[in-house]
Parts: structure tokens; sequence; C-alpha cells
């Protein structure tokens, strides 16, 4: 078996000391595919196939028929949306449920991003659903994951619960059309931050584990009563390492915030650009033997969907994205019910004038006039 650290073509050896500029393009893409987003990094043209070849790949949006011709790498143009989903690992019995979900706007000139979340918890109506036998309702957003993978017949299906989400999403938003998705398994998670040897981020307030102790270990149930005792873990505001098992944690929490989800959708948002960071730092993108473990990591936790373009073809059209050129968005939102009569979350002005900037394409103006709306936490 030959040494991915010295790759080697008819028996002679391959430089390695030199990454070639197309290899660090899939970076900021593969890293929103983490939380959100997973991670997508290439670092030689073998690394490349692999990952291709180990991501699973499925029509998220039901359009992707046997007989649609290719699309050319050219169609790729922006702007852009893309829709992330993340899920936990469950029985494969058990619908999955939206935990996380994000959408990466790039406008036309292709050069940076604006990043944001929609609460999963948000009041909305989802549209019947034939396929699963879903007459359609009023639920929260996160329900209609679960609602569309329910295909009879089948143990629940993620592609089609993707599906209903994304149609939700754009009825409640008026974004007319996600160009690419993603759902990725929390549980392969912490394996992806692992293998790139953990992300280094800034904690911008004190934050207790409802979930682990401090050594990470689950936290006992109460016996009497809801919720769990005993010491928790604890990340302390400031410049920190956070390993995989850590970043998850950390990204997860929210009943221990004061703003809650609200928080909760922050720190994702936050870790996201550290990741990216992360990635395009040379101890990743220069070490063959690092690439390949994140890219196997990544294969075993994510679905993806170019809508007919691969894996190379989004990388080298957002070859130009880095880290510093993405922005974080907080949308105002409010509680729907107060106490035990809570009944979701709603989104509050100027969401709806926000939206309508990303389908236009005009965002660069729309949060220049509303700097109150970037997420300026480091």
């Amino acid at each position: 078996m030959t040494d991915l650290g010295t790759p080697t073509t008819h028996g002679r050896r391959r430089k390695t000391s030199a990454v070639p500029r197309w290899a660090r393009i899939c970076t900021i893409f593969g890293t929103v595919l983490i939380v959100l987003s997973g991670v997508v990094l290439v670092g030689f043209e073998a690394l490349l196939s692999r990952y291709q070849g180990a991501v699973a790949s499925a029509d998220l949006f039901g359009d992707e028929g046997p007989g649609s011709p290719p699309p050319k790498v050219s169609d790729i143009k922006g702007p852009i949306n893309i829709l992330l989903v993340g899920i936990d690992p469950r029985q494969p019995s058990t619908p999955p449920l939206a935990d996380s979900i994000m959408i990466l706007h790039v406008p036309a000139g292709m050069d940076r991003a604006y990043l944001f979340s929609m609460p999963r918890d948000l009041r909305v109506d989802i549209p019947a659903f034939p396929e699963a036998n879903y007459a359609g309702g009023n639920d929260r957003l996160n329900a209609a994951m679960s609602h569309g993978s329910l295909v009879p017949g089948k143990n629940p299906d993620a592609a089609k619960g993707f599906e209903l989400l994304q149609t939700t999403i754009s009825n409640y938003t008026g974004i007319k059309r996600f160009d690419a998705g993603a759902i990725l398994n929390f549980g392969g998670f912490k394996k992806i931050v692992d293998a790139m040897g953990g992300v280094d981020m800034y904690i911008d307030a004190d934050t207790k584990s409802e979930h682990l102790r401090p050594d990470g270990t689950p936290r006992p149930g109460n016996p009497n009563g809801e919720g769990y005792i005993g010491p928790q873990r604890e990340y302390k505001k400031g410049q920190t390492h956070l390993n995989g098992w850590q970043a998850l944690d950390y990204v997860r929490q929210r009943k221990t915030l004061v703003d809650g989800d609200y928080g909760r959708q922050r720190h994702q948002q936050q870790f996201i650009r550290a990741m990216a960071s992360q990635a395009l730092s040379r101890d990743v993108v220069t070490n063959p033997l690092k690439l390949d473990a994140v890219l196997r990591a990544a294969g075993q936790s994510l679905i993806f969907s170019g809508r007919g373009h691969s894996v190379a073809d989004w990388a080298f059209a957002l070859r130009d994205l880095r880290a510093d050129s993405m922005t974080l968005i907080k949308l105002p939102h409010s509680p729907v019910g107060t106490a035990s009569n809570y009944q979701g979350e709603q989104l509050k002005a100027p969401a709806p004038d926000f939206f309508a900037s990303v389908q236009a394409d005009t965002l660069d103006t729309f949060v220049a006039a509303h700097p109150d709306l970037i997420n300026t936490d480091k």
C-alpha cells in the first residue's frame, strides 16, 4: 500500500512540500458543511479522488432525475445559497430532527459569504408532502425533516426529510432556490475535529455543559425530576483549544446560556469560522496524513448534494472564499408563548427584509444599513 505521506507515480517520489493553489479551494465550503456545518480539505489530487468517493451523495432536492444531463462546471455562478443541516445520530427506525439549520449566501462576486441560522424551534407552515403521506400543518421548523423522512415501506429517509425541510424554508423566507445542500451527522463531527488536531477559538462567555462532566463523561440524570446532577464541564471565556468531544459539547449548549438557542446559533457560527481558519493553516493544508484523516472522517459523516455538480466543481467555484471573508449574521427572534405554554420561536423585523435581500443579492447594502445584525464577537 502506498504511503500517503509520500505518494508515488510509477515508482517516482511526488513532491509534497508545495500545495497547488487549487488544493486550498475546498476548505471554506467544506468547513461550512460541518455544523454545520463537514470539512472538505483537499491537499493533492489523490486525496480529492478519495474524498469524492467517500462522501455519500443523494438527491436532497427531489429534482435530480436519472435523465437529467450533467451540468458544466462553468454553470456554478453567484449568487448562490447553500443549505446546511446537522442531525443527531439516532436509531435507523427513529425519524431525524434538524438540530442545526444554517444557510450560506455567497454573492455574485463569489469572494465573500454571509452565514446565518434558522431557529430550530421557529414556528412555520410545513407544506403537504405526499411521498411521506404528510398532509401539512403548523409546527416547529426542525420537525419538517422528521415529517418528510417517513416514507412508507422503509426506514426514515434523511434525504427525503431534507427535501421537505428545504421546501418549508423556501416558502417561509422567499429564497426560491438552494444551489447545494448537505446533511451532517453529529456523530462524525468529533472525528473530523480530532482529525484536524482540534480547533483554537475564542469563547465569548463562560459556558457550562448541561450534559457532560469535566472529564467528558455523561452527567447522571436527576432522580427527583428533569435534568441532570453533578459537576459540569465548563468552557471559560477567552482563547482556548477544543478537541472533538469538547467542540461538539460546546456548540450544542443552549439551556445553560443566558440567551438560549440564540447563543447556541452564535457559538455554532463562530466555531465554523474558527474551523475555517484552522483548515487554512499550513498545519492542516500541507500535511497529507492529516488531510487524509480528515477526508476519511468527513466521508463517514456527510450526505451531500451539489445538484449535479461534484465536490471538485464546487471547490473550484468557491476558490476565493477565506475565513475572514465570512460575515456571521444574527437574526432577532422571540418566543411564542411562555413557560409551560412555550410553542416555539418567531423571527422579528428586519428578518423579512433580510430574506428579500438574500433573494435579490443585495445583502452587502442591506447589512451595511443594519450593522446590528452582524455578530461582531471574536
